[in-house]
């Protein structure tokens, strides 16, 4: 038989989205609703039940409500042992709830070449992709905003090309409101952030703060923004008002390609099973059975962004090198 071969390899990288954990540092729920360590603990137990291998696993902010340094060490102490099963590095953005200097406390390799009280930037190498942190946070309000030696700082790491391109994380989405209250917790001054990463190779933007799952394009890249995993937003509310609710919690699979980059939402497991589970061998089998066969070479590192240049560097760099902002 001839096999067909299938319109697209294997991702050359695979990554998992999570935003908006909102953990407490003592015994209590959040909000005196919500048990948001519980329903983190049950996403990593769905992730882990998976078999899922990413590369990292990249969390866009609000990691604690209110900052305390216990709900931070609650997160280490529930986060690295999951990265560690997984083979996965933990990659951490900054949201409006969070409190820099308590971060960077429980999370040491955080505060490397930093004040307590600096934004926590920093650019990521796993495999030849670039995965650069954005702290959007205004310490002591819920709006965002970056600064402008941040954002000189972002251009200078932009200047340089990345094998398989940028993924840039932030909290606060570059994206417009769909809830009108949400305008007064916005990114503010987005076009001077427009004016650094138009036809660079950031490839994509992560973010979260919303509480729940949106997709829009920013100077001409796509943005994928990742619902909560402690409670989300309901959008079915009558318009124009507002309800957070315990449902619907989600995390994002991010799986990288040569020419394009998917987002697909995963929602938390249950409901009714419908039609017949197929496992992994039954699939391979299927396949075989039809001639379809899926190529496993990446593919990647001849990506090409607006106003970039095919890079020539092998696929090779140091996996969880991490370069901290110059202070």
């Amino acid at each position: 038989m001839e096999l067909i071969e299938a319109e697209y390899p294997k991702p050359g990288h695979v990554l998992l989205h999570l935003s908006d954990l909102h953990l407490v540092g003592g015994p209590g729920t959040l909000y005196g609703s919500v048990d948001s360590a519980t329903r983190l603990q049950e996403i990593c137990d769905q992730i882990i039940a998976s078999r899922i291998k990413p590369e990292a696993i990249i969390f866009t902010g609000d990691l604690a409500d209110k900052g305390e340094l216990e709900a931070y060490k609650r997160l280490r102490d529930m986060i690295e042992p999951v990265c560690d099963s997984l083979g996965a590095k933990a990659i951490w953005a900054m949201g409006n709830h969070d409190n820099r200097a308590n971060f960077r406390t429980a999370f040491a390799d955080a505060s490397e070449s930093s004040k307590p009280q600096d934004p926590v930037d920093r650019s990521y190498f796993v495999n030849g992709l670039r995965i650069i942190t954005l702290d959007t946070t205004v310490p002591g309000y819920h709006y965002g905003e970056l600064s402008e030696s941040q954002l000189e700082w972002l251009a200078e790491e932009l200047a340089t090309p990345a094998p398989d391109g940028t993924i840039l994380a932030l909290h606060h989405p570059p994206v417009p409101c769909v809830q009108d209250l949400a305008v007064l917790v916005e990114l503010r001054g987005q076009a001077a952030l427009a004016a650094v990463v138009r036809n660079t190779d950031v490839r994509t933007i992560l973010g979260g703060h919303l509480h729940y799952s949106t997709t829009a394009g920013f100077a001409g890249i796509p943005v994928s923004v990742a619902s909560a995993t402690c409670y989300t937003q309901d959008l079915g509310v009558r318009a124009g008002g507002q309800r957070g609710r315990d449902g619907a919690q989600s995390y994002n699979m991010i799986h990288v390609y040569e020419h394009t980059i998917v987002h697909s939402v995963v929602p938390m497991s249950g409901g009714v099973t419908v039609g017949e589970p197929v496992d992994a061998a039954e699939v391979q089998r299927r396949l075989a059975e039809a001639g379809i066969r899926i190529p496993h070479e990446s593919r990647v590192g001849a990506h090409t962004s607006p106003g970039t240049h095919t890079s020539s560097i092998p696929l090779v760099s140091p996996g969880g090198f991490t370069s901290p902002k110059a202070p």
